[in-house]
């Protein structure tokens, strides 16, 4: 039998059928014939562009792999991605950074069976991924332009700033470190709408995903769409796939995934500490607790950003004349592709809060890394 008929005829019976049976015959078929390997690695990469075509970008795929199957079947991914991405046309600056940010160690070795059934595992799970909306921009596949954000002493030093407030054990420590990183993010946000507006040939919204993890997840998104709405961006929460896009302009989009990763790790070392002290008063803390404490991070957390967004853009009106006309215009062409993105969306009331003492402790903890009102654009 010739290795093609091999892999056809496994995957006839391990992809397309059903059932533990199915995917066990179509291993054992796969590891008679070692022959088949090559062939078997270059449906794979088939598999991949596929994903592709179907505007999944390689953080989505590997998010999802990561949640359905486990490590084996991550690295199995990365490797195939890596594999395939030697025949692929370039496709941005961010696509890039998510091959490099793959997981560079290869699956561990073992006999030939288990080997074939996680390969089967995985591309069943990428043979059934569906299509997803097309991320125009520069982060779309195949799409032209800059670099969403270039890799700056500004945005360096934004970096810094969180990693010391997400690093310190002193809330006010932290709130001042997000604070002036916030500042920083708006001045850039401000030039960057001003010099657009001037340069020939405007740049249009763009939009990205971003992870969306369990447990909690449904705070995890209120807390992203108030940081997206605070930063001049619009997002969307895909709930059975685990993420959210946010549709903004490049800067914008970069100044949102900074800020909600590192709001996200100050709300999760904020709810330890509370946690503990808790049980060092002798109460027991439950799930109900952090959802709650989640639950009320994230309403309060909105509360103060968009506070700090309408104070920010008075300034700006009143420091640039064209500022404010500006800003409407780009908030205006970003609701726009939203739209014609997501022409049907649906809102939904966020869970949790019946705990007092979490709704209590994530509240305070929201105030405690609150970004204060940022001076206007010097």
């Amino acid at each position: 039998m010739s290795t093609s008929r091999t892999v056809e005829r496994a995957f006839e019976t391990g992809l397309y059928g059903t059932g533990d049976t199915a995917l066990d015959t179509a291993a054992s078929l796969l590891a008679a014939d070692p022959a088949a390997d090559a062939e078997l690695g270059r449906r794979g990469e088939e598999l991949v562009a596929a994903a592709w075509r179907r505007c999944w970008q390689p953080a989505d795929v590997h998010r999802i792999v990561r949640r359905e199957l486990d490590d084996t079947h991550v690295r199995l991914l990365a490797a195939l991605v890596r594999s395939q991405a030697a025949d692929d046309r370039p496709r941005g600056p961010r696509w890039a950074a998510q091959l490099d940010a793959l997981p560079e160690a290869p699956a561990p070795r073992t006999d030939r069976f288990s080997h074939a059934t996680a390969v089967l595992e995985l591309y069943r799970l990428l043979l059934r991924l569906p299509v997803l909306e097309p991320l125009e921009g520069p982060d779309a596949p195949g799409g032209a332009g800059r670099e969403p954000w270039p890799e700056s002493r500004a945005l360096a030093r934004i970096r810094a700033l969180l990693a010391k407030a997400e690093a310190t054990g002193y809330p006010r420590e932290a709130e001042a470190l997000s604070a002036k990183a916030q500042e920083l993010m708006a001045r850039h946000s401000v030039d960057e709408a001003l010099l657009s507006a001037t340069a020939p040939a405007p740049h249009a919204p763009g939009a990205c995903r971003i992870g969306v993890e369990p447990p909690y997840e449904q705070a995890k998104a209120v807390l992203l769409d108030a940081v997206a709405d605070a930063n001049h961006c619009r997002a969307v929460w895909n709930e059975p796939l685990g993420f959210s896009t946010v549709v903004g302009f490049a800067a914008d989009l970069e100044a949102v995934e900074l800020l909600y990763t590192s709001l996200l790790v100050q709300a999760e070392a904020a709810m330890t500490r509370a946690e503990a002290a808790q049980r060092a008063g002798g109460r027991r803390r439950t799930r109900s607790f952090r959802q709650s404490f989640l639950a009320a991070y994230a309403h309060r957390a909105g509360t103060h950003l968009r506070a700090v967004a309408e104070r920010a853009t008075a300034g700006a009106g009143t420091e640039h004349a064209d500022a404010l006309p500006v800003l409407a215009s780009r908030e205006a062409a970003v609701t726009d592709r939203l739209e014609r993105m997501f022409p049907e969306t649906t809102t939904t009331r966020l869970r949790g809060g019946a705990d007092p003492a979490g709704w209590t402790e994530g509240t305070r903890a929201a105030d405690d890394a609150r970004v204060v009102p940022r001076r206007p654009l010097g």
